[in-house]
């Protein structure tokens, strides 16, 4: 089912008519299979219509991620790692998991085009449309441990970040502890999987669902308020060129994390603060604690004032909301 899909998603991306009868001779299947997965592929966010005679089309033409054009980005700044795009996958962060403990080697990406079963955090559902978004997931290695691990959502965050100014001249905001916002509104996600025993090295998968071109479909789906880049700044993006940007931005801050932890990035992570110095709301399950947000200590803890007394709030189950 998913090679056939595979051969569709192939076709279809040439932009030019195909016939159900053509299509089901070459891939061996009948034509009314053929429609089932058209229908398929419809539910993943492609945009294809059908004309009697003439067959299927997409309503405008896609630009696939590539692995060769995100590696030509790499090579302008000397970046080399191992790097997977995929079409359709169930989520890049499950797939690096599954190949813990051996069969990663830091820095190695998985890229799609297309989660079944994408996820975020506390369990939500990440949703992502075919070819609309990026989904991007690193594997990396923690000499230091689970006790370092606090600080990756702080390191990716500010990675995004960097990739976006450098390309687009335009500074996105970060909220505690794994959002990026555009004037106030979602624009993207940071969910981070670990694997370790305690007072070992840890095994982590960096993953990073940012909205490029959200298909109307799918806006539908999305259960908080949301923006995309490319209508959020007026500009089309290329996603291989952006993906190239994230990559090297990610694998920068991660040598620096390794060597100093997060000390030097947390004066840049407050200047960017969405909340800091604001009242604000930390849900846990059916209870609220409010306070003002101090921004981030050298763990990456959200430093909660309450009743003049500052202390810090780890990750975990914690939402946090505007208080007023």
């Amino acid at each position: 089912m998913k090679a056939i899909r595979e051969q569709l998603i192939k076709q279809l991306v040439k932009g030019e008519f195909l016939s159900g009868q053509v299509l089901g001779d070459e891939l061996g299947v009948s034509r009314a299979a053929i429609s089932k997965h058209i229908g398929a592929l419809q539910e993943m966010g492609f945009d294809i219509f059908s004309v009697t005679g003439k067959g299927y089309r997409l309503a405008e033409p896609i630009e696939l991620l590539d692995e060769t054009k995100i590696h030509a980005e790499l090579a302008k700044k000397n970046i080399k790692t191992k790097i997977e795009v995929h079409n359709l996958i169930d989520s890049t962060n499950s797939y690096l998991m599954r190949r813990l403990p051996n069969q990663n080697v830091p820095g190695q990406v998985c890229i799609a085009e297309y989660q079944s079963a994408g996820r975020g955090r506390r369990g939500r559902q990440w949703i992502s449309p075919f070819g609309s978004h990026i989904y991007l997931s690193m594997y990396w290695y923690l000499e230091q441990g689970m006790s370092a691990a606090m600080g990756l959502s702080v390191v990716a965050a500010l990675a995004v970040s960097d990739a976006i100014n450098a390309l687009y001249k335009v500074n996105v905001e970060l909220k505690w502890p794994n959002d990026i916002y555009f004037n106030g509104v979602k624009l993207a996600g940071i969910l981070i999987d670990l694997e370790a025993q305690a007072m070992e090295p840890c095994h982590c998968v960096i993953g990073i669902g940012l909205n490029i071109k959200m298909p109307n479909k799918s806006a539908e789906l999305v259960d908080q308020p949301w923006t995309d880049l490319s209508s959020a700044i007026g500009v089309e993006i290329d996603r291989n060129i952006l993906a190239g940007h994230i990559i090297s931005a990610l694998l920068k801050r991660l040598k620096i994390h390794s060597e100093t932890g997060i000390n030097t990035m947390v004066a840049q992570w407050q200047a960017q603060d969405f909340y800091i110095n604001k009242p604000v709301a930390l849900i846990t399950g059916d209870k609220v604690k409010r306070g003002i947000s101090r921004g981030i200590n050298t763990q990456g803890a959200l430093m909660l004032e309450v009743n003049g007394q500052v202390g810090p709030v780890y990750g975990g189950e914690v939402s946090l909301r505007s208080g007023q």
